[in-house]
């Protein structure tokens, strides 16, 4: 069964695991419907898999698909949030805030005190997401899209426990 009545209603209904190699014929397919000329590569996932010592990487499945995906690069102190999806489909039940509370637990959990991610310009739910779990924009990257859109740089200062903030 595909499509909107096989997803869950909540994120909750969601199961997590890692990432795995074999999952990427799948992400390959929502990184084209999600981003376009903007996608990365498939080998460059296979490169970031690869290395778990500094790279963490989960996905949501529900029908027996993955609907959102994402991942961090975490060198201490600082992580990177390389990668955010979830299908178009599935938004809109909470799964990006969901996933984003899993990188930002995850970096943490690595020694993380700082979380950069580059969001575009012109993506007004994904800055506001961002922008409701405490990170706040510290600089732009002018014409870092391949369209010429901007990117905008965000940061999430994490305190040692408790809140983000």
């Amino acid at each position: 069964m595909t499509g909107e009545s096989a997803l869950p209603a909540a994120a909750g209904a969601a199961r997590w695991r890692h990432l795995r190699t074999d999952d990427l014929d799948e992400i390959m397919g929502l990184e084209d419907q999600l981003f376009g000329a903007d996608a990365w590569p498939r080998d460059g996932f296979e490169a970031e898999l690869l290395q778990p010592e500094t790279r963490e990487y989960v996905a949501a499945e529900a029908g027996g698909r993955i609907i959102a995906y994402g991942g961090i690069m975490c060198v201490p102190p600082i992580a990177d949030i390389q990668t955010i999806g979830v299908a178009r489909e599935a938004q809109g039940r909470g799964l990006g805030r969901a996933l984003l509370r899993r990188l930002v637990e995850a970096s943490r959990a690595r020694g993380a005190e700082d979380i950069l991610l580059e969001v575009r310009e012109d993506n007004a739910p994904a800055r506001a997401l961002y922008e409701s779990e405490g990170f706040s924009q510290i600089h732009v990257r002018k014409r870092y899209y391949r369209d010429g859109c901007d990117a905008l740089i965000m940061q999430l200062k994490l305190t040692p426990t408790g809140d983000p903030r």
